[in-house]
């Protein structure tokens, strides 16, 4: 689609799974705001081999701008800047002036936090993070290692290469410092708009969505379609040009008549929903979780301004707890058990009573892999939510792990409050 761009995360920690990769997801969404169509994300280790490897398959695909991310430390495999600067027939030196400004960062930052450091060993660090190819455009550090943007040498052709921090926060504050560059302008200049829409379907399978898409192919000619199954939530998210507006809205047509019973946003996520439900409507909320352990309060509760609607939770795992604090009669546990619909609508009742919510959810299950039953195996979950007006409960065999069986339950557990403060398709 027009302007393309490439981006090589770098890190053997990426590589092998310790560290998820955040920086290329982050700079595809921005490079698309822009105009600029990522051909690929490539994750290579600490390798230099591996690391030009990657600028040669990009560069030979076509792409416009290229973008590394990590690799600028003051660790020997720190080696993103020198193996670029190579790349681009650019040969690095230290420069003074640079050198000066990265010194005064790392000394007061090891000053503030009281680190007794080798002064020898810093230097060395010092100077390596102000090695850069000649020629390049310096981006100042946002942590201590400065960002560069680097074209080919004269006389040699290829994209230009922003070398980026691997930590996120110094990644997207020194974002802005290397848009503004000259060799990016340049490229961005000639992006065209990219539009992106975004429809969430609940409880439509895939493959229904598929067939439905292929019998339509003809008048949807123009629009890019990707979809992706969580948990129970089918996200279609559709690419294109200003031309094939006319198409998208055959598609936006198309999808409102067929799936308009599980069609539930045309972009906001369920938690956009929820929490603008409760905000708008002057809402609190309380959660009583007992095979979640605290995650469906957590992920309420990772939105800033949250504690404008989020009162609290209780992580009550043992029976103990159940009675102790949010009131689950020892009778009802007795007769029932602690997995079974009636608690669960206790634990969302005494949830509520606790804090004094509006509404209240209570969420009890077998996560496994262990404690399972003929009567109650394995990803038995009950869940219930209380509000001022209506209640949802819904009792579900969840199949996974027992991390998926936890996720997919909080996943649940947001829908319903979706179903019970905004209505739509049934959780």
């Amino acid at each position: 689609m027009g302007t393309r761009a490439g981006i090589v995360v770098t890190g053997t920690e990426v590589l092998t799974g310790r560290v998820t990769d955040r920086n290329g997801p982050w700079l595809a969404e921005q490079l698309r705001r822009r105009g600029l169509d990522v051909a690929a994300v490539v994750v290579v280790g600490d390798r230099p081999e591996d690391l030009q490897a990657a600028l040669d398959f990009l560069a030979g695909s076509g792409a416009d701008l290229l973008i590394t991310t990590g690799g600028l430390g003051p660790t020997a495999d720190d080696l993103t800047a020198q193996v670029v600067g190579d790349w681009h027939g650019r040969p690095s030196e230290v420069d003074p002036e640079l050198e000066s400004r990265v010194a005064a960062i790392v000394a007061r930052l090891t000053a503030r936090r009281g680190w007794r450091v080798d002064p020898a060993a810093q230097a060395a660090g010092v100077a390596k993070q102000a090695r850069v190819p000649a020629g390049a455009t310096v981006l100042e550090p946002v942590g201590t290692a400065p960002g560069l943007v680097v074209p080919p040498a004269e006389g040699r052709s290829g994209p230009p290469v922003v070398v980026l921090p691997g930590p996120p926060p110094e990644l997207q504050g020194m974002w802005p410092a290397a848009l503004a560059a000259a060799p990016v302008a340049g490229v961005l200049a000639g992006g065209a708009e990219l539009r992106q829409e975004t429809v969430r379907l609940w409880g439509t399978l895939e493959a229904q969505l598929a067939a439905t898409l292929r019998d339509a192919e003809p008048e949807l000619a123009g629009l890019e379609i990707t979809t992706c199954l969580r948990d129970g939530e089918l996200e279609i998210v559709t690419r294109f040009g200003p031309d094939a507006q006319p198409a998208y809205d055959e598609l936006a047509a198309l999808l409102t008549a067929e799936y308009g019973d599980t069609l539930y946003s045309t972009g906001p996520t369920v938690d956009d929903l929820v929490a603008g439900a409760l905000e708008s409507r002057g809402l609190t909320i309380a959660t009583a979780e007992s095979c979640t352990g605290g995650l469906l309060v957590a992920r309420l509760t990772e939105r800033p301004g949250s504690s404008a609607w989020v009162l609290g939770g209780v992580c009550s795992y043992a029976n103990s707890a159940k009675e102790a604090m949010v009131d689950v009669p020892t009778a009802m546990l007795a007769e029932h058990g602690a997995v079974s619909p009636q608690v669960a609508r206790a634990l969302a009742d005494g949830a509520r009573a606790r804090f004094g919510a509006d509404v209240g959810v209570g969420i009890t299950g077998v996560a496994g892999p262990g404690g399972g039953s003929a009567d109650k195996p394995v990803g038995t979950v009950h869940l219930c939510a209380v509000g001022p007006d209506a209640v949802v409960a819904r009792s579900v065999r969840l199949p996974g792990s027992r991390s998926a069986v936890r996720e997919r339950s909080v996943v649940l557990a947001m829908q319903m409050l979706r179903e019970l403060l905004l209505g739509g398709p049934p959780a």
